[in-house]
């Protein structure tokens, strides 16, 4: 009696343990995750500065962490000039235009405040460190670049997303780009309003998805457990 009882609690036991393992779904795209990730971003971005629509380029690495928190290094530039309120010098001669470009380097940590396998609400904030400098354009055709000076910015915003499919989904989002303690005072020509709509692909979903011979447009994986 003794020992059937051992082996009706074992095999309880492990009844129970692959009941839960097969209610678990294997799916990245699951809120919380049990381990650390890597993850990578093209993170393109844009502003109106000086009534001018630019674009920020960049990229993104960094780690994921539970599905919730998300931390690492994006890599900036701008990716035209934008006009500026500075005066002119006194030798620039009549019709001579003036531009800032810049490019930065930036920590980011962004928290998951809402998420399912098919949405999510993240907020991301950023604080970098770049390299700026003035281009001057003369009226008959030449240029002159000053030497590049330090910069600092901080852009929080808030964002999210909405998968399609398991391997694919449409993103939104809009924030605030802040310069900070430039040496000729460009903080209102460089700051502004961010705001960005993309395509998202998760290639480790569409891996799992090719790799598993499933259908590639489906909704499995996306709906609540």
């Amino acid at each position: 009696m003794k020992h059937y009882f051992c082996w009706a609690l074992a095999g309880g036991l492990t009844t129970a343990a692959l009941a839960a393992q097969a209610a678990t779904p294997a799916d990245s795209s699951r809120v919380r995750q049990a381990h650390r990730r890597p993850v990578f971003q093209f993170d393109q971005r844009y502003s109106v500065l000086q009534g001018n629509m630019v674009g920020i380029n960049g990229v993104k690495l960094g780690v994921e962490w539970r599905g919730r928190l998300r931390t690492g290094l994006g890599l900036y530039f701008l990716s035209s000039g934008v006009p500026t309120d500075k005066p002119l010098p006194g030798n620039a001669p009549v019709g001579t235009r003036d531009e800032v470009r810049f490019r930065y380097a930036a920590l980011y940590g962004e928290y998951v405040v809402l998420g399912t396998p098919r949405w999510e609400v993240s907020v991301p904030v950023q604080a970098g460190l770049g390299r700026y400098y003035l281009r001057y354009q003369f009226p008959d055709g030449s240029s002159y670049r000053t030497t590049k000076k330090s910069i600092w910015l901080v852009e929080p915003t808030i964002g999210g997303h909405m998968r399609v499919f398991r391997w694919v989904g449409v993103g939104a989002g809009a924030g605030y780009r802040q310069a900070l303690f430039t040496a000729d005072k460009l903080e209102d020509d460089i700051s502004g309003l961010i705001f960005y709509g993309r395509v998202k692909l998760f290639l480790g979903d569409l891996y799992k998805v090719v790799r598993g011979r499933q259908r590639l447009f489906s909704q499995q994986g996306l709906k609540r457990p």
